[in-house]
């Protein structure tokens, strides 16, 4: 997909010889943010953790000095915190560009508007056939657990054999009104 390769936030322009050359963005050329969200997990995965934390500190400290207790509560207590800051790092954005077009931004993926045919909301009800048995092996998934609804973003571009994005979405129907709002199927 030759579009979706290309960089969103930069600008080209023709000196004075003829050439062109790259241009860091001014403050003209500035991408909107149009929706933004970061997919964290839910407040109980860090009480449930911070639990098995409490719990494995105080079997390894049982009958020891405190620091039986302390070291391995900070260590595990360190770990645990980066293990799940590291399972809320999925971030999904719908950028506009100086010229008007829109780009939806998953992680280091990103997709023009151009691209797409139509979109849709997928919601909790169907999500299970949806990453099941009709699941289409060739499509771009980006799908957590914690969060039930995604969007179905079906693409037309022969260069590109990705029939279909399926990106979960903790507010699907703003997200798809801020990057097609002329595709969205109801």
């Amino acid at each position: 997909m030759s579009e979706t390769a290309s960089n969103p936030n930069r600008t080209e322009s023709a000196g004075a010889d003829g050439a062109v050359s790259s241009n860091a963005r001014t403050a003209t050329q500035v991408t909107k943010v149009l929706y933004s969200e970061r997919q964290w997990v839910p407040w109980y995965w860090w009480v449930a953790v911070a639990g098995l934390t409490l719990l494995f500190a105080g079997q390894l400290g049982l009958n020891r000095s405190v620091w039986w207790f302390a070291v391995p509560l900070v260590l595990f207590g360190a770990l645990s915190a980066w293990f799940l800051l590291w399972l809320s790092r999925t971030t999904v954005k719908v950028e506009q560009d100086p010229d008007g077009h829109r780009w939806l931004l998953v992680d280091d993926a990103n997709l023009p508007d151009s691209v797409v045919s139509r979109s849709m909301v997928v919601p909790g009800s169907a999500r299970q056939n949806a990453l099941g048995r009709q699941l289409d092996p060739a499509a771009f998934l980006v799908s957590r657990p914690w969060v039930s609804e995604h969007v179905l973003i079906v693409l037309d571009d022969p260069e590109d054999p990705t029939p279909y994005w399926l990106i979960s979405s903790k507010d699907p129907e703003t997200l798809l009104e801020a990057f097609t709002p002329g595709t969205v199927a109801r």
